[in-house]
């Protein structure tokens, strides 16, 4: 049965819209970090969520192909939306998401999150909750970049761009974290406060990667 020209030009409409979709997903989930605590994050909590739906926002057409080598028939992609209408309502959006979303609306909330950390110094509190939510938000669009290149183009592209983000985060930022932290701790040690949570935690942080291996093995 040939599908009718205005459900194939909403169909592809969907497609079209996922990347954007996926950058306003990541806005929501720097909302959610600063809510979690901004370093420690709940467990399958909404951060975690909002970056799930983000990257399956961005594999939309790998994750459909899978359905598809199953049996299940989907119709097929075009080459974009031909009415007018709906030609219109993509232009909107797209619109809306790169002109307000980012250029105006997550540089006003980063902004309010850095007066929060001002804030939660002024009160004794750790003002790096904040501040690592504020960047985050700064760094949408390059972060949205940086996951649409580790696309594998596979059925299994969600997946691989979860283990390739792991990767990322073990081999590029936890080792950062490590360095902040030891310079944090010789920053307490000069104040004669405690620095050893500080050490630790460098040294955790460059152990993730060797723990992981040694709890696979364990399993084995």
């Amino acid at each position: 049965m040939v599908i009718p020209q205005f459900l194939a030009d909403l169909l592809q409409l969907l497609f079209d819209l996922a990347v954007p979709s996926a950058m306003c997903t990541m806005a929501l989930a720097g909302v959610a970090l600063r809510q979690e605590g901004g370093m420690n994050f709940e467990a399958g909590g909404r951060f975690q969520r909002w970056i799930l739906w983000s990257l399956i926002l961005l594999t939309l057409p790998q994750l459909l192909s899978w359905f598809a080598a199953q049996g299940i028939t989907l119709p097929p992609q075009t080459a974009g939306v031909r009415g007018a209408w709906l030609h219109g309502m993509e232009a909107s959006f797209n619109s809306f998401v790169s002109e307000i979303v980012l250029a105006r609306l997550v540089p006003i909330l980063a902004a309010f999150f850095v007066l929060k950390a001002t804030l939660d110094a002024s009160q004794g509190h750790s003002a790096l909750g904040s501040t690592v939510s504020a960047m985050f938000l700064l760094t949408i669009s390059g972060s949205v970049q940086l996951l649409r290149s580790w696309n594998s183009g596979s059925e299994f592209a969600t997946t691989d761009m979860l283990a390739s983000l792991w990767n990322y985060i073990a081999g590029t930022i936890l080792p950062e974290a490590a360095g902040l932290a030891v310079v944090g701790a010789i920053i307490s040690y000069a104040r004669q406060r405690p620095f050893m949570p500080l050490v630790a935690s460098g040294i955790a942080f460059l152990s993730v990667s060797g723990l992981w291996s040694l709890v696979r093995v364990m399993v084995r």
